[in-house]
């Protein structure tokens, strides 16, 4: 089945440069919506609408159905980019751009209900797959799952007319005892779950992150991705279609190094301001130039160099990952969960710096309309995504060069 005519053309012909400048071109609006963005808990229409007149959510879209089909070292530039201005509009773009990367591994039937209906249709998720239960299941002639389950998390969820879900799939009828067999991710259109509103929280409140539950849906075989088909390599149902090398990158060691750029952006955004704050100020107490301290120039060196460090190791992983892709080969475990490690380390420097650059700001640091301020919650809260923890991720893959057994059919 081929793309219909109508979403060829698209952005299929914006260069990574342009869709960079594009990003970049937005950080100065992001940053004066960004406490009203907060205030409503969602993306604001204004910026969803600069994102779509953009194309920005589009630049892993396979070109043929209207997307720019960029490498995947995009993944982590462009939402860099964004967070610059607002975190919570970078992770949101992070999570809907890599959706539609997602979308191009299904069967060819899932990308045309979605895309052939609308090329800009938005798509969250819900990814811890103990949070989803499944078993397989008939409609009719049509072979498929049974799934329920209350998926947190859920980014832009209000805004998405589809919805991702994470599925553990079992034997039996379920339970908790029987054995699994295999992990999905299911496609739901909205209709199919409902959203519940329980967004209130420490920081990217804006990301709209709420809650969605499901009871007893049919998902047809088509629309439920098998995870085993998904860890690099040309194995997925959309290969044939979507033959890019770019879509045999493995999703689950590689899937979240765009919200880890948003980190690194959220830190960029820390610095740059406080680099014009240092600039134009001088202590109440003395009169002395904030610059001329050399506690403040260590705090700005030290920082800085955790940002850009942490950026240099995201952006690698893409490269190589897009490597390794190009040569239609899998990755070892051990390279796998190197990425991962990578990701929880590099977002753990980003942390550091914007915990020394918000110390920095003194009692100043404290008010809601002090930006840092909203910076300071937003690395803190989208630290606790568990790719980011360096707990498991570190121990994982010293496990793994120890000789150890690694039990994740994900991976």
């Amino acid at each position: 089945m081929n793309a219909p005519a109508k979403a060829a053309p698209g952005f299929a012909g914006v260069t990574y440069e342009e869709a960079l400048a594009s990003a970049r071109a937005l950080v100065p609006a992001l940053r004066e919506r960004a406490a009203r963005a907060e205030e409503a808990r969602i993306v604001l229409p204004e910026t969803l609408a600069d994102l779509n007149r953009t194309g920005l959510l589009r630049i892993l879209q396979p070109k043929r159905w209207g997307g720019m089909e960029l490498e995947f070292a995009a993944y982590m530039d462009i939402p860099c980019e964004l967070a610059r201005g607002c975190a919570s509009t970078g992770w949101n773009t992070a999570n809907l751009l890599i959706h539609h990367w997602m979308l191009a591994l299904y069967d060819e039937r899932a990308q045309e209900e979605v895309w052939g209906t609308n090329p800009d249709a938005m798509i969250a998720s819900g990814i811890a797959y103990p949070q989803g239960s499944g078993r397989v299941a008939k409609s009719g002639a049509e072979d498929g799952f049974v799934i329920s389950g209350r998926w947190n998390f859920s980014s832009a969820v209000n805004v998405s007319d589809w919805n991702m879900l994470a599925v553990t799939v079992r034997d039996g009828e379920g339970r908790s005892g029987d054995k699994v067999v295999d992990h999905r991710m299911c496609l739901l259109h909205k209709s199919e779950y409902e959203v519940v509103d329980d967004w209130q929280v420490l920081g990217m409140r804006s990301t709209g992150s709420m809650t969605v539950v499901a009871k007893d849906v049919f998902v047809p075989v088509h629309r439920a991705l098998c995870m085993y088909e998904a860890r690099g390599g040309d194995r997925f149902p959309g290969a044939r279609g979507n033959p890019n090398p770019i879509y045999r990158v493995p999703l689950s060691t590689l899937g979240s190094h765009g919200i880890g750029g948003v980190a690194v952006g959220n830190a960029l955004a820390a610095l740059e301001l406080s680099i014009e704050v240092v600039k134009s100020r001088s202590t109440n107490y003395t009169g002395l130039k904030m610059r001329d301290f050399q506690a403040v120039q260590l705090r700005i060196g030290a920082a800085g160099a955790r940002i850009d460090a942490a950026r240099q190791v995201l952006r690698n992983d893409c490269v190589e990952g897009q490597e390794i892709a190009n040569r239609n080969v899998i990755a070892d475990p051990e390279r796998k969960l190197r990425f991962k490690r990578n990701l929880a380390y590099a977002v753990s420097l980003c942390t550091e710096a914007v915990d020394m650059l918000h110390a920095m700001a003194g009692a100043n640091g404290i008010y809601d309309g002090y930006p840092i301020q909203r910076i300071f919650r937003d690395a803190h809260a989208l630290a606790g995504h568990f790719s980011f923890s360096t707990d498991a991720q570190y121990s994982t893959w010293g496990l793994a060069v120890l000789g150890g057994d690694i039990a994740n059919p994900t991976l």
